[in-house]
Protein backbone atom coordinates (compact mmCIF):
# COMPACT_ATOMS: atom_id res chain seq x y z
CA UNK A 1 0.00 0.00 0.00
CA UNK A 2 2.78 2.39 0.77
CA UNK A 3 3.90 2.35 -2.98
CA UNK A 4 0.62 2.82 -4.18
CA UNK A 5 1.09 5.58 -2.08
CA UNK A 6 4.15 6.98 -3.09
CA UNK A 7 3.53 6.44 -7.43
CA UNK A 8 0.37 8.48 -6.52
CA UNK A 9 1.59 11.58 -5.04
CA UNK A 10 4.45 11.24 -7.42
CA UNK A 11 2.19 10.87 -9.79
CA UNK A 12 0.04 14.05 -8.90
CA UNK A 13 3.23 16.58 -8.15
CA UNK A 14 3.91 15.34 -11.95
CA UNK A 15 0.64 16.08 -13.17
CA UNK A 16 0.34 19.65 -11.19
CA UNK A 17 3.86 20.81 -12.33
CA UNK A 18 2.67 19.51 -16.41
CA UNK A 19 -0.21 21.59 -16.84
CA UNK A 20 1.22 24.78 -15.20
CA UNK A 21 3.48 24.03 -17.85
CA UNK A 22 1.28 23.28 -20.39
CA UNK A 23 -0.60 26.35 -19.49
CA UNK A 24 2.27 28.83 -20.05
CA UNK A 25 3.74 27.40 -22.95
CA UNK A 26 0.57 25.31 -24.81
CA UNK A 27 -0.45 28.69 -26.99
CA UNK A 28 -2.56 28.55 -30.01
CA UNK A 29 0.11 31.80 -30.93
CA UNK A 30 2.65 29.02 -31.39
CA UNK A 31 2.98 26.29 -34.28
CA UNK A 32 4.29 23.38 -31.82
CA UNK A 33 2.98 22.49 -27.95
CA UNK A 34 6.41 23.54 -26.46
CA UNK A 35 5.01 23.16 -23.02
CA UNK A 36 4.33 19.43 -23.48
CA UNK A 37 7.64 18.60 -25.83
CA UNK A 38 9.52 20.89 -22.59
CA UNK A 39 7.75 18.44 -20.12
CA UNK A 40 8.76 15.41 -22.22
CA UNK A 41 11.94 15.77 -22.46
CA UNK A 42 12.57 17.04 -18.86
CA UNK A 43 11.24 14.03 -17.96
CA UNK A 44 12.94 11.77 -20.09
CA UNK A 45 16.33 13.58 -18.41
CA UNK A 46 15.03 13.27 -15.05
CA UNK A 47 14.49 9.40 -15.33
CA UNK A 48 17.52 8.96 -17.16
CA UNK A 49 19.65 10.69 -14.09
CA UNK A 50 17.49 8.45 -11.37
CA UNK A 51 17.42 5.42 -12.86
CA UNK A 52 21.26 5.95 -14.06
CA UNK A 53 21.99 6.59 -10.45
CA UNK A 54 20.24 3.92 -8.94
CA UNK A 55 22.42 2.00 -11.05
CA UNK A 56 25.54 2.97 -10.87
CA UNK A 57 25.50 3.76 -7.23
CA UNK A 58 22.52 1.10 -6.32
CA UNK A 59 21.38 3.04 -3.29
CA UNK A 60 18.09 4.95 -3.96
CA UNK A 61 15.50 2.96 -2.27
CA UNK A 62 12.60 1.24 -4.39
CA UNK A 63 10.48 3.65 -2.95
CA UNK A 64 12.59 6.94 -4.14
CA UNK A 65 12.57 5.20 -7.57
CA UNK A 66 8.82 4.50 -7.34
CA UNK A 67 8.12 8.08 -6.26
CA UNK A 68 10.18 9.78 -9.04
CA UNK A 69 10.37 7.30 -11.97
CA UNK A 70 6.98 5.87 -11.86
CA UNK A 71 5.28 8.50 -10.35
CA UNK A 72 6.54 11.96 -11.22
CA UNK A 73 8.19 11.19 -14.33
CA UNK A 74 4.61 9.43 -15.13
CA UNK A 75 2.73 11.87 -14.85
CA UNK A 76 4.88 14.73 -15.23
CA UNK A 77 5.12 13.19 -19.49
CA UNK A 78 2.34 12.42 -21.05
CA UNK A 79 2.50 10.65 -24.69
CA UNK A 80 -1.36 10.62 -24.74
CA UNK A 81 -1.16 14.61 -25.26
CA UNK A 82 1.41 14.46 -27.89
CA UNK A 83 -0.37 11.58 -29.82
CA UNK A 84 -2.99 14.06 -29.52
CA UNK A 85 -1.08 17.04 -31.23
CA UNK A 86 -0.07 15.28 -34.01
CA UNK A 87 -3.30 14.29 -34.96
CA UNK A 88 -4.15 17.61 -34.88
CA UNK A 89 -1.14 18.84 -36.94
CA UNK A 90 -2.12 15.69 -39.23
CA UNK A 91 -5.54 17.11 -39.81
CA UNK A 92 -4.37 20.34 -40.26
CA UNK A 93 -2.45 19.14 -43.01
CA UNK A 94 0.25 20.76 -41.35
CA UNK A 95 3.17 18.05 -42.21
CA UNK A 96 6.26 20.35 -41.02
CA UNK A 97 5.13 20.82 -37.59
CA UNK A 98 4.35 17.10 -37.32
CA UNK A 99 7.47 16.20 -38.32
CA UNK A 100 9.23 18.26 -36.52
CA UNK A 101 7.59 17.36 -33.12
CA UNK A 102 7.46 13.82 -33.67
CA UNK A 103 11.23 13.91 -34.72
CA UNK A 104 11.92 16.23 -32.10
CA UNK A 105 10.18 14.66 -29.17
CA UNK A 106 11.48 11.36 -30.09
CA UNK A 107 15.51 12.50 -30.62
CA UNK A 108 15.57 14.96 -27.49
CA UNK A 109 13.40 12.16 -25.39
CA UNK A 110 16.27 9.71 -26.31
CA UNK A 111 18.83 11.90 -26.23
CA UNK A 112 17.90 12.90 -22.74
CA UNK A 113 17.47 9.18 -21.22
CA UNK A 114 21.06 8.69 -22.44
CA UNK A 115 22.58 11.94 -21.71
CA UNK A 116 20.90 12.01 -17.65
CA UNK A 117 22.75 7.95 -17.31
CA UNK A 118 25.84 9.44 -19.04
CA UNK A 119 25.41 12.23 -16.68
CA UNK A 120 25.40 10.38 -13.20
CA UNK A 121 29.11 8.81 -14.34
CA UNK A 122 30.34 11.95 -13.36
CA UNK A 123 28.59 12.17 -9.62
Amino acid sequence: MKQLILVFLGGGIGSALRYWIGQYLNSPKYEIPYGTFLVNFLGSLIIGLILGFALKNQSLSNNTILFVATGFCGGFTTFSAFAFENQAFLKSGDLASFGLYTLGTLILGFGAVFTGVWLVRFF
